[in-house]
């Protein structure tokens, strides 16, 4: 099976160090590295990698690595959706794999697979919850109860990448100006042919500095994604 990697994104809200988002290190390799390496993990080792902003970059810094991966420039201002739509040819109308180029986590990709299959859908969003940006206080009768700096929250659900698609699921996107998120999962979703997969363990995506910075010191302990 396939793995599509979006990767043409600008990243305007990180500092590139390394060039585009997906190319900014943890520890001494890209997050497309990390990417990359976890799925081959699970025995995934064909992949396609849609290139965008610097592209050739991207190509360039990654002939080094012994991976089996298929680059294909879909366009710099092309959304996400565009970018997918733009990979029919290379997807030979079978079931893939879909992330994104800038998030890491330890979700047993077997066991999303199994759930996708079972669900008859014909697509499975992994579900994460939303990593802590603020802290929380509860208040009862006007007196702090509880004051606990940056805890996750255990109640919402938000889109944590790491899809599974059937191949019809291209006919939903239109062309290179639809979004992913916003146009063709949001019409699957109303006909009921969207699962969900469920992840209550660790999840990151790399949006600031902070984020890197935290993925940084992860990897020096015991990365949750190694």
């Amino acid at each position: 099976m396939k793995v599509v990697i979006l990767a043409g994104g600008f990243g305007t809200r990180i500092a590139e160090a390394n060039g585009p988002k997906p190319m900014v290190n943890i520890g001494n390799k890209p997050i497309l590295y990390h990417i990359i390496n976890y799925y081959k993990k699970f025995g995934y080792n064909d992949f396609i990698v849609a290139l965008g902003y610097k592209g050739n970059f991207i190509k360039k810094k990654f002939k080094k690595y012994k991976f089996n991966i298929q680059f294909v420039d879909t366009g710099l201002n092309t959304m996400t959706g565009g970018r997918v739509k733009k990979l029919k040819k290379y997807l030979n109308n079978e079931r893939f794999m879909l992330t994104y180029g800038d998030g890491l986590s330890n979700i047993n990709l077997s066991k999303l697979l199994k759930h996708h299959i079972a669900s008859k859908k014909i697509a499975t969003v992994t579900a994460v919850h939303p990593p802590a940006r603020f802290g929380e206080i509860v208040i009862k009768s006007n007196r702090v109860a509880e004051f606990n700096e940056k805890i996750q929250s255990k109640q919402n659900w938000i889109n944590g990448g790491f899809f599974v698609f059937e191949p019809e699921f291209l006919n939903y996107i239109k062309g290179d100006q639809t979004s992913l998120e916003a146009e063709p999962l949001t019409k699957i979703s109303k006909e009921g042919l969207l699962a969900a997969y469920k992840h209550e363990k660790f999840w990151q995506c790399m949006d600031t500095m902070k984020d890197k910075n935290y993925l940084e010191e992860l990897w020096k302990k015991k990365a949750p994604w190694k």
